[in-house]
């Protein structure tokens, strides 16, 4: 009997050789049978309010055998995007598909993330400002079944290195370059499209979420909320990263944000918070350039392509998205959309990610179903 990839089902794969086994099982399955499992990189770069704009992230699909990857950058109302998508091999500590890899330098701290492509190309080296924080496990059921169900760290830190785009070569300095990353694992919906059933009568009629990673000069603040369309909060998890690795949990936010007229797009928000001691916490974010991740970057039904979707061996891809065009303007309402957030808490400035998304109803900001936006 073979696996996917034509390897021997019972022959162990490198990574067998490290002790970080979690089962009686060889590294080359995963504890779960779930076509849903993956585990995955990310990371975003920016340089403050700028204007340039990166997004990448590489991810492993084993109940799927597919490896893949892909970056964005964003300049102006620009965006080029490039894929790559290959048939998963042995497991091994190695980080690569095409054109793409990421390297380990110092776990926890330090990770290297190369791409090779004519369109787009970068060697950037990643520091983490504070310690990686564990976040809360994120769990979203559909009728009974999980259709995400995952863990995640999260980090701030700054960018070094360079990045060229379309031929323009882009120095990255880390005195103005900052970025957030995560790394996931779990099952969420990935490759191509399960057979919908009841739940195709019984939509969930929308849904709210906001991720906000925030680097300042003395902590990290990381906040993730996650709402049901009545208001309902199915993951709330607020903290303050400190130096020396303390995380102050802040309670449960109350988020107001301010949205563009006739649109769902956050302009600025305030994030109200309780500081360990019980006193008030206030961080106010104004956003600044964005990529919706739903446009060539796989996520959320993006029509061009999606994260472990079988494209065959050695596959490669590339796009030039012009934001401004209707036929992809009018797709940018429809997904979570990442944007640079400038953020101000007491006297202490901040940058990070502010990834935002408000599909359907939603009763607490008064958007009554999915054709509803902000007067």
């Amino acid at each position: 009997m073979a696996d996917i990839d034509g390897h021997p089902a019972k022959a162990p794969v490198p990574l067998d050789e490290y002790p970080v086994h979690q089962t009686p099982l060889s590294l080359a399955r995963a504890a779960t049978t779930d076509r849903n499992f993956y585990d995955r990189s990310y990371f975003n770069a920016h340089d403050r309010a700028g204007g340039t704009m990166l997004v990448t992230g590489f991810g492993v699909y084993p109940n799927l055998g597919v490896v893949d990857a892909y970056a964005a950058v964003r300049r102006g109302d620009d965006q080029r995007t490039v894929r790559f998508s290959d048939a998963l091999g042995p497991r091994d500590l190695a980080m690569s598909v095409g054109g793409y890899r990421i390297e380990v330098v110092e776990p926890l701290q330090r990770v290297r993330v190369i791409c090779e492509h004519d369109d787009l190309s970068f060697d950037l080296t990643w520091d983490g400002s504070f310690p990686a924080v564990q976040e809360q496990p994120h769990l979203i059921h559909t009728g009974s079944r999980p259709i995400i169900d995952a863990s995640r760290f999260a980090q701030v830190g700054s960018w070094s290195g360079t990045l060229t785009v379309d031929g323009a070569d882009i120095t990255v300095d880390p005195a103005v370059w900052m970025g957030t990353r995560d790394r996931s694992w779990g099952i969420r919906p990935v490759g191509e499209a399960e057979p919908p059933g009841r739940d195709a009568s019984e939509p969930a009629g929308g849904f709210w979420w906001l991720y906000a990673p925030l680097r300042f000069d003395e902590f990290a603040i990381v906040v993730i909320v996650q709402e049901n369309p009545d208001g309902f909060r199915t993951l709330n998890d607020a903290v303050r990263v400190w130096p020396d690795g303390r995380i102050e949990q802040l309670g449960w936010p109350r988020i107001h944000i301010d949205y563009r007229s006739g649109t769902r797009i956050p302009v600025s928000a305030r994030l109200d918070m309780t500081a360990g001691d019980g006193s008030p916490l206030t961080v106010e974010v104004r956003t600044h350039t964005c990529i919706p991740l739903h446009i060539g970057c796989g996520y959320g039904g993006d029509p061009d392509w999606l994260h472990g979707q079988w494209k065959g061996r050695d596959w490669v891809s590339t796009t030039a998205y012009d934001l401004t065009d209707p036929a992809v303007a009018g797709r940018i309402p429809w997904g979570v959309i990442d944007h640079v957030g400038q953020a101000r808490c007491g006297d202490a400035e901040g940058w990070g990610l502010f990834e935002h998304g408000s599909l359907g109803r939603h009763d607490p900001t008064g958007f009554a179903d999915w054709t509803s936006v902000a007067p």
